[in-house]
């Protein structure tokens, strides 16, 4: 894939060989490319590795196809994207419920896929939703933004917030699970509690409102297990209503909506906030309050 970059250094004064290492998180084989072949560039004129970068300098990075070979990718329907922001390096957009995020299987169609022909361009996962699940996804629009997203994720600088409606009473007005989750050994589709073998994973819920039979409920990851809000309320009592796999409250849908994502642009620094909001869920929410 052969395409360039250019940014105005928002960071500190760095030499080049930092800015592109430590800060852009370029790997050394493509960090190799670029040295060899002499494709950085500071304010218009090449550089060596120890020249000085400093704030509101432009850096221009030419990659050839060799960098990034090509990926293919079959685009689906562009219609089908709901974007909530977009610039030359990332995208963020409202998933519907009942849509994956990018297909398990050869030519199966998914939102990577309408969201590349959106775009017009490969376009790559950073997180995930489950199938069920609505709300707001980041998607990186090029290989080079990819590991730098990746490493705000692990380094828990996206914030993520969930609304979701689950069963019985809530006991507290703010909580916070901390155990670890698990695969199920019995059904593949499944996680569970495993304080021994799983994986950390630790979810802030606020209660936003107790009805009589349901709770409708603020969720927020500091990690991002599968499953992670759906497994650790259904094991405090609390499953989501609707959740074809923890619970036993039917619905026409799982009602758990991602609706807002924040976190600093790495290449820029400006804090990013994207919101979204779902009918199906926010109808659902309203007939349970009116029963209350």
């Amino acid at each position: 894939m052969a395409f360039s970059v250019t940014l105005k250094n928002p960071y500190g004064p760095c030499t080049i060989k930092e800015l592109l290492e430590e800060h852009l998180l370029i790997p050394r084989k493509i960090r190799h490319f670029l040295r060899s072949k002499n494709h950085v560039w500071l304010n218009g004129q090449p550089v060596h590795w120890q020249n000085q970068a400093e704030p509101g300098d432009i850096l221009y990075l030419q990659f050839d196809e060799e960098d990034y070979p090509s990926k293919n990718m079959i685009m689906g329907d562009k219609n089908k994207v709901n974007c909530l922001y977009e610039d030359e390096h990332l995208i963020i957009v409202n998933k519907d419920e009942g849509m994956k995020t990018h297909g398990n299987e050869p030519g199966e169609i998914a939102l990577l896929n309408h969201v590349s022909a959106y775009t017009g361009q490969t376009c790559y996962v950073v997180h995930r939703l489950d199938k069920e699940t609505s709300g707001v996804l980041i998607f990186a629009k090029n290989p080079f933004i990819l590991p730098i997203l990746n490493r705000l994720l692990e380094e828990k600088r996206i914030a993520r917030r969930y609304l979701a409606l689950a069963q019985g009473e809530f006991p507290s007005d703010n909580c916070i699970y901390r155990e670890k989750i698990g695969r199920d050994r019995h059904d593949r589709r499944k996680r569970l509690v495993d304080r021994k073998n799983g994986q950390t994973a630790v979810t802030k819920v606020k209660r936003l409102n107790q009805y009589k039979q349901a709770c409708l409920l603020d969720c927020s990851l500091e990690t991002g297990r599968t499953h992670q809000i759906r497994v650790h309320l259904a094991y405090h009592g609390h499953a989501l209503i609707g959740d074809p796999l923890y619970s036993t409250v039917a619905h026409s849908r799982l009602m758990l909506h991602a609706y807002q994502i924040s976190f600093r642009h790495p290449l820029t620094l400006e804090t990013i906030t994207a919101e979204a909001e779902s009918d199906s869920f926010k109808t659902a929410a309203a007939l349970f309050a009116s029963a209350n």
